[in-house]
């Protein structure tokens, strides 16, 4: 599971700055609908989710290590 986020994670760093260098590209043309600006925002939303999910996954795995020692 842990190796599926990461890969996805580096996927949509990719699907990110493609967004945001498209939507680069189309400000440069003049003002864009308000729904270009979706395509760098929803892989934005996205990598919070995964990335917040690999920072916690540590802290998890070192607590629940904890537990089978102590307990």
């Amino acid at each position: 599971m842990s190796a599926l986020i990461r890969k996805t994670h580096r996927w949509l760093s990719i699907a990110f700055t493609a967004g945001v260098l498209g939507y680069m590209i189309v400000m440069s043309q003049g003002q864009p609908p308000a729904w270009v600006g979706l395509f760098a925002l929803v892989p934005l939303i996205l990598l919070l989710i995964t990335g917040l999910y690999m920072f916690v996954l540590p802290y998890v795995a070192k607590r629940r290590n904890g537990r089978r020692a102590n307990g």
